[in-house]
Order: C-alpha cells, then structure tokens, then sequence
C-alpha cells in the first residue's frame, strides 16, 4: 500500500462526489451519510488496493474508544469484555450488528453487515473484523490464535495483509462474516484488569450512550470524539478535524441541528463529572483538573448551574450507587488517574497457551 492512502487523506475529495454516486444529498445532516460519503471518495482512489479495509483495521485500537475501550481493557476476562462491547457496540462502530456465541469448544463473534451500503460492504466489514482482532490484541498484548475467519465477499487478488494479520487464510464467500477462536481464550484474566476503572467507564459509556442518542447527525458523533482520551477534551479544532471537517463546517453543521460546540462540551463535561464523583474518590479540585476548568471555582459554579447544587452535596447524594461499587478495589485519590497508569508485562503466546491448557 505504501501508506499513500492514509498520508493523503486530507487530499481527498469531500463528500459530493460519493453523494452523487449513491443518491445521498450532498448536505445531508445525518453524519453517518457524511462518513460513508467520505469513505466512498477514498475506495474511489485507492479502493482497488488489496486488503485496505484490514489496514485501516489494524490500525483501529483501543485508544481510539476512549470510555469504551477502558471498559474493554480494564475488564476481568475477555468473556467480561465481550459483554462490554456487545452492550456499548453503538460507541465504536456507526453501522452492523455483532453477536457472539458458544459452539462446542469455539467462540465465534459474527458480524451482520446488512446495514452497510453496499458499495462499502466489503471494506467496513474487514476493517470492523481486523479491528476487533486488533482489540485482542490491545487487551491481552498479543493476538489471540484465529481458528477461522470467515467474509461474504470475494477474495481479492492478493491476501497478504489478510494473512499477516490473522495468520491464517481466510474463507471469503462464506454464508457468514466470522472470527472464531477457542472458547478457552474467554476466561483468561486480562492483564490490566481494575475493576474500579471498568466500573467507572462503564458509567461513563452509559451516559454517553444517552447522550449520542438525544442527538442525531454530526451533534451524535461530536460527545464519542470529545471521551476518547478522558484526560483531555479536545477543542474545536481537534473535533472537527476527527470528523475530516474544518472548524467552521462543524460549526454551522451544529447550528443547522440547533446546538453548539459550547453546549455539547458543557454536556459532556456534567457526564464526566457526575461518573467521576459517583464512582472514584476523587477531590473536587482533581475532577476540575480532569475536566479541563482553569480554577475548581469555576467547575463548582458550573456544577451547581447543572444540578442546583455543589459537587460535594451531589456525591453524598449519590452514596447509594458508590455502595454498588465497593466491592471492587479502588486506587486512593491520591494514585495518578487508571487511563495514566502503566501496563503490566506483556503476556506472550506461551504464556497464553499454557493458561489455556487443562
């Protein structure tokens, strides 16, 4: 591939050529429409290139999914994680359904691309399933064995990039889109496990589920981008530029659909606060700090604007859903945030085959 596709991206066209070719109205307000318009302009460039939807999946980690995929990497088992993701699916992935079952001694994870354009079919559904290898191998520092992979559409002319990544060959036009892999692999303890952390970004998955929903087009898609690294929220700029828009389109995108930039942060922000004071111990003045508020006075006046009330009246409040949380550990204020923390040592092949072993 020679990374030309991800290093021009910038160069590609907007959304109106796609918009043509698949009936969209060039303006249309729903982002979805927007994204798969963006997508169809670069398989308009570089479409023919074998096995870019698996590049544009190996590429996809965790990181990208900020509360969700703390949630994922923090949980006990991958069986817990699994659990995670078929709840929160909506966070990461804009179109397809998955579901995940037990045959016997396999796990498959299928993947229903019924929603997905056509012309786009083939490119989502190996990036969304190299992807979620990717998340496995985020969670348990390396990949899990492949017993099979399975996708609809034609094999292309070259399976490279397919077979580096799964270490296998893949089955195309199969009657379903499949990862499967031992069963064993699912109650494995994960490696960064905290129960706290999951707990906590669960909360925050929770909220932001509600609040992605009460919102449709591009003011959905802004509240996903602004958690993705919980230490920071973004500004405008970098929004916009992770929605491969300028600022001021992101700006009159938001207008047209009767909100703001300034609003949405406002939104995410009482979130944020609200699953911070209800599920860690941290000070006000620390959650001000995470929240970006120059001053605690500042976060305190805008608390009290969103709940009539100061933190600290909020939080005793809230004892009842901190008691469903004591049961698992908790790091004092004092230790530095779960999203800074360092992994623990890498779990290599042998290490998991031997775990996996009777």
């Amino acid at each position: 591939m020679g990374g030309r596709a991800w290093q021009d991206r910038r160069e590609v066209p907007g959304p109106n050529v796609a918009a043509s070719r698949s009936g969209a109205r060039p303006q249309c307000r729903d982002f979805r429409a927007h994204r798969a318009a963006v997508l169809l302009n670069l398989l308009a460039h570089f479409g023919d290139e074998p096995g870019l939807g698996v590049e544009a999946g190996r590429r996809y980690h965790l990181s990208l999914h900020g509360a969700s995929g703390l949630a994922l990497i923090s949980s006990r088992t991958l069986r817990d994680a699994m659990d995670v993701a078929l709840r929160y699916v909506d966070l990461a992935f804009a179109f397809g359904q998955l579901t995940f079952t037990e045959v016997g001694e396999q796990a498959r994870l299928r993947f229903d691309d019924s929603a997905i354009p056509e012309d786009l079919r083939a490119f989502r559904t190996e990036r969304i399933m190299t992807g979620i290898h990717t998340f496995g191998q985020d969670m348990f520092s390396v990949a899990i064995p492949m017993s099979s992979v399975r996708f609809r559409h034609a094999a292309p002319a070259d399976t490279t990039r397919h077979r580096a990544v799964f270490e296998l060959e893949p089955e195309f036009r199969a009657e379903v889109k499949e990862l499967a892999f031992d069963c064993a692999y699912l109650d494995i303890p994960l490696p960064q496990a905290n129960g706290w952390a999951r707990v906590t970004c669960e909360q925050l998955c929770r909220d932001l589920l509600t609040t992605c929903r009460a919102w449709t087009g591009v003011a959905g898609s802004v509240p996903d981008l602004m958690v993705r690294n919980p230490g920071e929220i973004p500004d405008q700029l970098a929004v916009a530029t992770g929605l491969s828009m300028s600022p001021r389109t992101l700006s009159g995108r938001l207008c047209e659909e009767g909100t703001s930039f300034r609003v949405l942060v406002d939104e995410v922000r009482q979130m944020m606060s609200e699953a911070l004071l209800t599920h860690t111990g941290m000070t006000t003045e620390q959650v001000a700090a995470q929240l970006g508020y120059a001053e605690p006075a500042f976060f305190i006046r805008a608390f009290r604007r969103w709940r009539g009330g100061p933190p600290q009246e909020f939080r005793a409040g809230a004892s009842g859903s901190r008691a469903s949380a004591a049961a698992v550990s908790r790091p004092s204020s004092r230790r530095a945030p779960f999203w800074t923390s360092t992994s623990t040592s890498p779990m290599t092949h042998k290490e998991m085959a031997e775990t996996c072993s009777p």
